[in-house]
């Protein structure tokens, strides 16, 4: 493979290619822990805007030409490409391969589907070539004050690059939020089912606002002290507390809460659905993502609510709340009963594909490292820390000790709530599955008997016994006798 033929002096330690918001503050982070940075964008009035209005945070080395851009990296050089997920990143791959040497880095950091950064992965290890695909969570903000970083590529790839990402990751008690998770698409497999969570835990919390709001009467400004009370509780996370500044926001326009003028129809960029698509795949449930995901999708689903609302019509049972305390108190335990089962389906996930693709997650490390930088950092991801510090290879979250007495306590008043939103006419689609996975878990008989005596009869498809090993069938067109087939 032939390098650059520019002569520009190889100076900066690491480069970014892609100056939109995201690219242009984690180069900027980098640059702010002394590294040299060089940077590249496809337009170049771009890049000047960028050393503009930034340049005097830090060392950086601006390239108009990609070759240029290159020849200006150390090596092993290391290049972190953070442009539109999909043909744009293929592009830029494209046009790197050719510039780079046997041993440089590149580094995927956008949000791209895992099985592209298996695919590109070993498109670029052909070439001599190391290939990261890198899952990095905290937004905008981020990305440029220390993000959860989910780096995947070889032992040898992160050698080089991880103690530059761990420098720049977000810190828990001394600890970065950056670890090494495995080869190929590991890390954007596990920065997926991240957002996936992400996806349920945002859910959970708007189903626990609903119910509040239309429970209580009260006004989004009392809400946001609700909310921003739990915060200084085991609920303590970033969602709850971006929740609490959303409800107290005012619309300076209309003088009304900003959450009711805002329009109900959430979108999504895909991770959620990918989630789920990829659970279905490895028949793993995860309730609690996919009725998120689906909520999403009924919230655009205009036509279809239109239609409802002529037809049925928007009135809810009215409620009764004697003890208005208590029933906060409710809703607070379903929620945090709710997030748990969301959290541990979604480790579950994690499992079984670390399992098939035998990429060796340590699921207490993901924990660890989500515990700060990224959307779903939260208290409790100290308690699952210590569940997998317990047992690395523990089978069911909700099954260690701390998480089944939250589960356990909760469990009553989870009931209720979900039982309370039914009778009154209000949506509570991820409180309920996670509510029914739960019960599913701990049926001592499940309904599958029934489906597999069903699916014998219908199609031959074969049963066993709970009273002797083997595989049966009924001849239900026959005289019902039973044969053994296996």
């Amino acid at each position: 493979m032939t390098g650059p033929t520019h002569t520009a002096t190889a100076t900066a330690d690491i480069g970014v290619v892609g100056m939109a918001v995201m690219g242009s503050n984690l180069a900027r982070n980098l640059a702010h822990h002394g590294y040299v940075v060089a940077v590249h964008n496809r337009t170049y009035s771009r890049t000047q805007e960028v050393i503009s209005a930034h340049g005097g945070e830090g060392d950086f080395v601006p390239s108009e030409h990609l070759v240029d851009f290159v020849a200006s990296l150390k090596r092993p050089r290391k290049v972190i490409i953070m442009v539109q997920a999909g043909k744009g990143t293929d592009a830029v791959i494209d046009s790197l391969v050719p510039l780079l040497e046997a041993g440089d880095i590149l580094v995927d950091g956008g949000n791209s589907h895992f099985p592209d950064t298996i695919r590109r992965e070993a498109t670029v290890r052909a070439a001599g070539l190391h290939f990261v695909g890198s899952g990095i969570s905290g937004g905008e903000e981020g990305a440029l004050t220390g993000p959860s970083i989910m780096p995947g590529g070889t032992i040898e790839a992160y050698a080089e690059l991880g103690p530059i990402l761990e420098d720049i990751s977000a810190h828990v008690d001394g600890v970065p939020c950056c670890t090494h998770i495995g080869p190929d698409g590991a890390g954007h497999f596990v920065k997926m089912v991240h957002n996936g969570i992400e996806y349920a835990d945002m859910q959970l919390i708007g189903e626990a606002y609903d119910l509040l709001r239309q429970g209580l009467g009260a006004t989004p400004a009392e809400l946001a002290g609700i909310f921003a009370e739990w915060n200084a509780g085991d609920l303590e996370s970033f969602l709850i507390e971006i929740t609490a500044e959303v409800l107290s926001q005012v619309d300076a326009a209309t003088g009304k809460p900003f959450i009711d003028v805002v329009v109900d129809q959430a979108g999504q960029k895909g991770t959620g659905r990918w989630t789920v698509q990829n659970a279905l795949e490895l028949g793993i449930p995860v309730t609690g993502i996919a009725e998120a995901t689906f909520a999403r999708a009924l919230s655009s689903g205009l036509p279809q609510r239109e239609a409802a609302r002529a037809v049925f019509g928007t009135a809810t049972t009215a409620w009764d709340l004697p003890d208005r305390a208590g029933f906060i108190e409710e809703v607070r335990q379903a929620l945090y009963a709710s997030k748990v089962v969301a959290y541990s389906q979604g480790f579950d996930q994690i499992a079984a594909a670390s399992a098939l693709y035998g990429w060796d997650i340590k699921r207490g490390d993901l924990a660890r490292i989500w515990r700060g930088g990224c959307i779903i950092r939260a208290r409790f991801l100290n308690r699952i820390t210590e569940a997998y510090q317990r047992d690395p290879e523990l089978p069911l979250l909700i099954g260690d000790d701390y998480f089944a007495s939250v589960v356990s306590d909760g469990l009553p008043a989870w009931r209720r709530v979900v039982a309370e939103a039914a009778l009154h006419g209000v949506p509570t689609p991820a409180f309920a599955s996670s509510l029914s996975y739960f019960d599913g878990l701990r049926a001592g008989r499940s309904t599958a008997a029934l489906i597999q005596g069903q699916r014998d009869l219908f199609g031959a498809h074969t049963y066993r016994r709970t009273d002797r090993p083997g595989t049966f069938h009924t001849l239900w067109v026959g005289d019902h006798t039973e044969v053994e087939v296996g």
